[in-house]
């Protein structure tokens, strides 16, 4: 079973025992973006449609978005796109990014998986989240001994930005969503 024939996050979670909480468990500071980014940003928003499609999303607004948040941590993290994982025969696939922390065997390994991002296709938050969800478990499974770390995610349509966290048994999705309306 792929992530993405998980439907629901409820689905995930009665299959895998786990409890769902709603709550701010993020705070959110405004970080300033490069001038260079935000000039790309805004000129292919400009000259673009950057929401007619999946991959126009993928390509034009989610992934450059998540590459300027990680350059800040790029010595300790890195950024995966649509990268496989198998954990079992169940948990398997191809989630859509994956921040993982660097492996010290180089930037072709994929070391333990901390954030997974699905893009909510078609603008489904609640597939979104069973496909995201799916793939947090499968990453606690990876984690193996270190299965007690947070495993946090995002779901977005590349406009709204909805986060979680899974610790344990336990799924908390954040009350506060972001928006790309104010790019810091």
């Amino acid at each position: 079973m792929a992530f993405p024939d998980f439907k629901s996050a409820d689905q995930v979670q009665k299959a895998y025992q786990i409890r769902y909480v709603e709550k701010d468990l993020m705070t959110f500071t405004p970080k300033s973006p490069s001038e260079y980014f935000v000039n790309e940003f805004e000129f292919n928003q400009e000259n673009f449609d950057i929401f007619s499609s999946e991959a126009s999303r993928c390509e034009a607004v989610i992934y450059p978005m998540l590459r300027e948040a990680c350059k800040s941590f790029i010595r300790d993290y890195s950024l995966w796109s649509h990268k496989s994982i198998s954990a079992d025969s169940v948990l398997m696939g191809t989630p859509d990014y994956v921040v993982a922390k660097r492996s010290e065997f180089g930037k072709n390994v994929l070391d333990f998986p901390l954030v997974f991002v699905a893009e909510a296709k078609q603008n489904d938050f609640v597939r979104g989240w069973g496909q995201c969800l799916a793939e947090m478990v499968a990453a606690q499974q990876l984690n193996g001994v270190a299965s007690n770390l947070a495993i946090y995610s995002i779901v977005t349509d590349g406009e709204v930005w909805q986060f979680g966290r899974l610790l344990g048994s336990i799924f908390s999705k954040n009350i506060t969503r972001v928006t790309i309306d104010n790019l810091s």
